[in-house]
C-alpha cells in the first residue's frame, strides 16, 4: 500500500494543476500588528532604564568585565520589563542589545512566572530583527534557536516574531531564517505549520528555506509538501527542489520514478532545467540498483546538453564499470575526464586501481598509481589499501608487505581493512605464522582486530588443521565481545570437514543456529560435499533436502558437489537423472556438471552415454553457456582411446585444436600409445613432437614400441634419431611403471 500511495503522489507532482484550483480564490491576507511597547509603569522605573542606558552607551569599549561592572548596581531591581523599556534606546547599537540580554538572561530570577517569559521572548524577537537588520543572518538564527528554547509554547515565539516585525525589521526574508531555526531542530511539523501560517499575512517562504525542509522529510511526506506547497501559494520549486526529490526516490531504489522527474523537469512547459546534479544523482541512482546501461546512457546524454559530469558522477560510472569488470572501459571514462578537463581526485583514482586489482592487472593498477603522483595527488590510505588487497589476491604477499612499510614511511595509517587484506592474504598461502606477526602488528599500533581478520586467521587454521588453535581464536574472539558471523562458523566447519570430522561439524551448524545465525548455501554446500566424498549419498541428498526446506537456494556448486558424489559412487544413472531435473528447472548446468558425468560414463567404458551428454551439452551451450572446455576434450580423448575408438578420438583432437584447446599429458600418452596400436605410426609420431614441444613427459612405451618398428623396417636413423631423442628427453621421461 506504501508503494502505492508513494506513486500516487508522484504522478499528482507531473501532472498540471487541475483547471478547477484557478478559480479558488484566494484567502484574505491579514495585516501585520501594530507595536506597542509597554509604557514605563512608574518614574522610578523611567529613571532605571534611563540611568542604565546611559551608562552603558558611555563605555567605550564593550568588554565583558567593564559592562558586568557598569549592570552589577542594577541586577537587583532590574526586571524583564525594564529590558523592553531598554531596547528603543540602544537599537542602534546591535552588541550593547545583546550583551543587555546576555545579562539579563544570567541573573537569579523567579522563572516560572508567566510575565517573566513574555517579556523576555519579546526581547529576543527583537533583538533577532535588529541582528537582521545590521545584515547578521547567522546571528539572527541563533537569536530564534534561543527563542524557542524558551519554556514557553513555541507558536508564543512565533507571534512574538510576527508582533514585532513592522516596527523593528519589515523584511519578509527574516521569516526564512525561523522557518530554518525549526528545521535545524527537526521540528518539520512546525516548520510547515509556520509556512501555511505566514501566507496568511502574505509572506511566502523562499523555495531556498523550502528545499531545507524538503531534504530532511522522508519520502512519503517529501512528495506530498512538494506537491502541496505549490498548490497552496504561489511558491515556484527550483532545480534544486527537484534535485532533492530524485535524491530522495533513488536513495529508496525508486530509480524509474526520479526519471520520471527527470522527464518532468525536461518539459518546456515546467521551465525548470536539469543540470549536472539532476543527471549525477539519477546516474547514481541507476548504478546504486546495478543497471548500467541506463547509467551509460544518461553519462552520454549529458554531454550531449552540454552538460559537464562533476567527479562524483565520473566516480558512480567508473564504480559499476569495475564492478561489472569492465575496466578497460572505466579507464576510458577517466580519459574522457581528463579531456573534459574535469581534474580527477584520489577517489576516482582509487576506484579505478581497485577495479584493475580486482581483475589481477597489477600492471595498469601500478600505472594509475604513478599517473596519480604526477598530477600531484597522494595515494591515501584507501589507495594503498585497494593495492595491497589485489596483490594479495593474486598471491604477492611479500609485495604487500613492502607496500604496509612504504605507507608508514609516508606518515599514513593503515586501518584494519588494510591489515586484515594482508592477513589474509598470508592465511591462504599457509603462511600462518606471517599472519599472526602482521595480526601482532596490528595491536602494537592500538587497533583492534574485527570479525573479518578473526574470520581470516581461523579459516587459515582451520584449512590447515589446526583447528585446537582456531577454536582458541574464537573463544578470545568472543571474550572480546565480537559476535560470530556466518562466515566465522563456516571456515571452522570447513576445517572439521577437511579434518574428516563430519559429527563435529553438523553440532557446529546446530549451534550456529542456537544462535540465532542462519546456516547459508556455503555452510550446507560443504557439509553436502564431504558426506558425498564419504559414500554418504543419502545424507548429502537429506542435507539438499533440508536447504530447500529453508528456502536456501542451492547454487550451481551445490549440484556440482551432489553430482560428483553421485560419480564417485559409480551412481552414473542418479547422476544423470539430477542433471534432467536441474534442466527441466531451469537450472544451467555449467562444464563442471557435465564433466563430471562424461568422466564417470569414460570411466565405466560406455562411451555412448558419454557421447550423448556431450551432445546434450554442445546443444545446450548456445543459449545456456555450458560450452565444453578443455578438460572436457581430455576427458573424452582418454576415455575413446581406452576404448579403442580411435576415429572419435582423433576427430575430437582435431576439434579442440580448432578451438585453441591443447591436451594434456596423460591424453598425449594415451592418444599416442592407441594410434601405435592401429599402425597409424605417422600420426604417432606428429603427436610426439608436439608433445615434447610442449615439455610434456611422454611414456617408455611410446619410444619402445616406434624403435621396434623401425628397426623391423630397417630404418636404423629413424632408432638412432629415437635414442637421440630418448637421452634428451631422458629428464621428463615417464615410465609406464613411475606412472
Amino acid at each position: 500500500m506504501q508503494v502505492l500511495g508513494l506513486r500516487k503522489k508522484l504522478q499528482a507532482l507531473i501532472l498540471l494543476r487541475p483547471l478547477t484550483s484557478a478559480f479558488t480564490p484566494a484567502p484574505a491576507i491579514r495585516p501585520f500588528p501594530e507595536y506597542s511597547p509597554k509604557k514605563v509603569s512608574s518614574i522610578r522605573d523611567a529613571h532605571l532604564v534611563q540611568d542604565l542606558t546611559t551608562a552603558l552607551k558611555q563605555q567605550p569599549h564593550h568588554h565583558l568585565s567593564s559592562l558586568l561592572a557598569v549592570l552589577s548596581p542594577f541586577a537587583h531591581s532590574f526586571r524583564a520589563d525594564h529590558l523592553l523599556w531598554a531596547l528603543p534606546s540602544l537599537c542602534s547599537d546591535l552588541p550593547l542589545v545583546l550583551s543587555l540580554l546576555r545579562w539579563f538572561r544570567s541573573l537569579k530570577r523567579p522563572r516560572h512566572h508567566h510575565h517573566y517569559h513574555r517579556y523576555l521572548a519579546e526581547a529576543i524577537a527583537i533583538s533577532a530583527h535588529l541582528a537582521f537588520t545590521n545584515h547578521q543572518p547567522h546571528l539572527t538564527r541563533q537569536l530564534f534557536h534561543q527563542g524557542l528554547d524558551l519554556l514557553s509554547p513555541q507558536g508564543h515565539f512565533i507571534e512574538h516574531v510576527i508582533y514585532t516585525y513592522k516596527h523593528w525589521c519589515s523584511h519578509p526574508s527574516v521569516f526564512d531564517l525561523l522557518f530554518h531555526a525549526f528545521v535545524d531542530r527537526g521540528s518539520l511539523d512546525q516548520a510547515q505549520a509556520l509556512f501555511h501560517h505566514l501566507l496568511t499575512y502574505g509572506i511566502l517562504i523562499s523555495t531556498d528555506a523550502c528545499n531545507a525542509l524538503l531534504a530532511r522529510l522522508p519520502l512519503d511526506q517529501m512528495l506530498a509538501i512538494f506537491s502541496k506547497f505549490s498548490e497552496s501559494s504561489d511558491l515556484q520549486w527550483n532545480t534544486k527542489s527537484y534535485n532533492i526529490v530524485i535524491h530522495g526516490l533513488c536513495r529508496f531504489g525508486k530509480v524509474d520514478d526520479a526519471r520520471k522527474m527527470l522527464v518532468h523537469m525536461e518539459r518546456k512547459s515546467v521551465g525548470i532545467c536539469p543540470d549536472a546534479i539532476s543527471y549525477s544523482t539519477l546516474m547514481d541512482g541507476f548504478c546504486s540498483i546495478g543497471q548500467l546501461d541506463d547509467a551509460l546512457n544518461l553519462f552520454e546524454g549529458m554531454s550531449a546538453k552540454g552538460l559537464k559530469p562533476n567527479p562524483f558522477t565520473y566516480n558512480s560510472v567508473m564504480s559499476l564499470l569495475c564492478k561489472n569488470g569492465r575496466v578497460t572501459e572505466a579507464r576510458k571514462v577517466l580519459m574522457g575526464m581528463v579531456s573534459g578537463r574535469v581534474a580527477p581526485d584520489a577517489v576516482v583514482y582509487t576506484t579505478l586501481i581497485h577495479g584493475f586489482c580486482k581483475i589481477g592487472d597489477l600492471f595498469s593498477a601500478y600505472n594509475l598509481l604513478d599517473e596519480m603522483r604526477k598530477t600531484r595527488l597522494l595515494p591515501d590510505t584507501v589507495t594503498y589499501t585497494a593495492l595491497i588487497n589485489g596483490l594479495c589476491l593474486h598471491g604477492k604477499t611479500d609485495e604487500a608487505e613492502h607496500l604496509l612499510g612504504e605507507m608508514h614511511a609516508k606518515g599514513l595509517s593503515p586501518d584494519v581493512v588494510t591489515y586484515t587484506s594482508l592477513i589474509d592474504g598470508f592465511c591462504k598461502q599457509g603462511r600462518m605464522k606471517d599472519a599472526f606477526k602482521i595480526h601482532n602488528r596490528m595491536l602494537e599500533n592500538g587497533l583492534e582486530p574485527n570479525v573479518v581478520t578473526y574470520t581470516a586467521l581461523s579459516d587459515g587454521l582451520c584449512k590447515h588443521g589446526e583447528l585446537d588453535t582456531a577454536n582458541e581464536l574464537l573463544h578470545e574472539m568472543c571474550g572480546k565481545g565480537l559476535p560470530l558471523n556466518v562466515c566465522t562458523y563456516n571456515s571452522f566447519i570447513n576445517g572439521l570437514c577437511k579434518s574428516g570430522n563430519i559429527d563435529q561439524a553438523l553440532k557446529i551448524t546446530r549451534d550456529m543456529e542456537a544462535a540465532g545465525i542462519s546456516p547459508d548455501v556455503y555452510t550446507y554446500t560443504t557439509l553436502i560435499d564431504t558426506y558425498c566424498k564419504m559414500g554418504e549419498i543419502d545424507r548429502a541428498h537429506n542435507l539438499l533436502e533440508e536447504m530447500l526446506d529453508k528456502g536456501i537456494q542451492p547454487t550451481i556448486v551445490t549440484f556440482n558437489v551432489l553430482m560428483n558424489g553421485f560419480c564417485l559412487s559409480r551412481m552414473v544413472e542418479e547422476g544423470r537423472r539430477l542433471l534432467d531435473w536441474m534442466i527441466e528447472k531451469d537450472i544451467a548446468p555449467n562444464s563442471t556438471t557435465y564433466n563430471s558425468l562424461i568422466k564417470q560414463y569414460s570411466m565405466q567404458k560406455n562411451m555412448k552415454g558419454a557421447t550423448e551428454i556431450f551432445r546434450k551439452m554442445c546443444s545446450r551451450s548456445l543459449n545456456q553457456g555450458a560450452v565444453p572446455d578443455e578438460n572436457t576434450y581430455n576427458i573424452l580423448i582418454k576415455g575413446h582411446c581406452k576404448s579403442r575408438n580411435m576415429k572419435e578420438a582423433w576427430y575430437l583432437h582435431a576439434e579442440m585444436v580448432s578451438k585453441g584447446f591443447r591436451l594434456g599429458e596423460d591424453g598425449y600418452n594415451v592418444l599416442i600409445i592407441g594410434l601405435l596400436k592401429k599402425k597409424r605410426f605417422s600420426d604417432a609420431r606428429k603427436l610426439l613432437h608436439e608433445m615434447t614441444e610442449a615439455g610434456l613427459a611422454p611414456e617408455q612405451e611410446i619410444y619402445n614400441t616406434l624403435m621396434d618398428h623401425d628397426s623391423k623396417e630397417g630404418d636404423f636413423d629413424q632408432v638412432l634419431g629415437l635414442c637421440d631423442e630418448l637421452v634428451e628427453e631422458c629428464p621428463v621421461l615417464k615410465s609406464g611403471t613411475d606412472k
